[in-house]
């Protein structure tokens, strides 16, 4: 893969990034901002200071306020906050580890491995009828992620394997075809299974934030602290492979193991959100590159811990807008993830190279 369109360093070493304290204390703003009126806005308005009195262990001045923030709002908020914050780690992972601007868990087909997984949980509770979700319900939430994070992770080593003998555009081609086998796969596993179970797997393919319960919470949460973790450990590495691999192995870097533990963050973010909140597009490549462009920077160092704040607040902003109190209709979340994504993604292809960096 020569093709490089991502921006490189100007030098082989790296120096101390310049300290951008402030921007990242803005997005942690905009991200408490954005938490706030995800909790004040809907159907219904409960004014600010209601919101802080329940946050704060308060009772609100109407019991039904008490019970939206805390049993709807809430749950949906973190899970935007977390979902986001995964998503757009992944984004930055797969643009470098294949050195693609236009790579994420949804155009390399990533997620569509992770439905795969999923479908097979549902087919496997339907079979053995609903009284196993029932009695099992923290079970069944764990193996449905568990499930998802093996189908995104058996994907991507399908990619892996034919990323070496393909070019950088065709990857994007090859990532897609796998990800229609996916769905095929899917429709095909689908049809030994019930029409209530059908329907709610179906009802995953839109994306949403909202829905996720206090159990699921709880197994989303620390899996994506644990994917982050691992993909904050890999800054040095990232840095290293975006001057090549053999430059890498020069300075010493186990790269395969780095690649490896790598896909092993994005299999595990991209399949637990998979897994609670269904097919989420574009953020993934947004992200990215908003803050390349905020930061002016390629460097890890700075852009991890940025993608993970950007991707909370966008995830936010989306699902806050998908919420908002309207009289006639509904929008969906990917519906505004790409009004977001889609000028991004046509930014992307017509400043490199005048519009050819893509071309086969």
């Amino acid at each position: 893969m020569s093709d490089v369109t991502l921006p490189l360093p100007q030098s082989a070493s790296w120096p101390r990034p310049a300290p951008r304290p402030l921007a990242l204390l803005l997005l942690a703003l905009g991200v408490a901002i954005f938490f706030l009126l995800e909790l004040m806005i809907g159907a219904v308005h409960i004014p600010l200071a209601q919101v802080v009195t329940i946050l704060t262990g308060g009772e609100a001045e109407r019991i039904t306020w008490d019970r939206i923030v805390l049993q709807f709002r809430m749950p949906r908020a973190l899970n935007a906050i977390f979902s986001g914050a995964a998503i757009g780690a992944c984004g930055l992972l797969l643009q470098t580890l294949f050195r693609n601007p236009l790579a994420d868990p949804f155009v390399l087909g990533v997620v569509h491995g992770a439905k795969f997984g999923v479908a097979l949980v549902v087919v496997s509770a339907g079979l053995a009828g609903n009284a196993f979700a029932q009695r099992f319900g923290w079970i069944g939430d764990l193996s449905l992620a568990m499930a998802a994070a093996l189908g995104s992770t058996f994907l991507m080593l399908a990619i892996l394997a034919l990323s070496r003998r393909v070019s950088t555009i065709t990857i994007l081609v090859v990532g897609l075809m796998l990800g229609y086998l996916c769905q095929g796969l899917i429709s095909v596993v689908l049809h030994f299974t019930d029409e209530t179970q059908a329907r709610v797997f179906e009802s995953w393919n839109d994306g949403s934030f909202a829905g996720i319960t206090s159990t699921q919470l709880r197994i989303l949460i620390p899996a994506v602290l644990a994917g982050l973790a691992l993909a904050h450990s890999l800054v040095k590495a990232l840095n290293a492979l975006l001057l090549g691999e053999n430059y890498a192995r020069t300075l010493g870097l186990p790269v395969a193991r780095a690649r490896i533990l790598a896909f092993a963050a994005t299999a595990v973010l991209s399949g637990v959100v998979t897994a609670f909140c269904g097919p989420i597009a574009f953020l993934g490549i947004v992200v990215a590159h908003l803050c390349r462009g905020l930061f002016n920077t390629s460097d890890h160092r700075i852009l991890m811990p940025a993608v993970t704040l950007m991707g909370a607040l966008l995830a936010l902003a989306a699902d806050l807008v998908t919420h908002l109190p309207w009289s006639k209709h509904f929008l969906h979340l990917n519906a505004v993830n790409g009004l977001i994504g889609a000028p991004v993604v046509l930014w992307v292809l017509l400043r490199s190279r005048n519009g050819k960096a893509l071309e086969l």
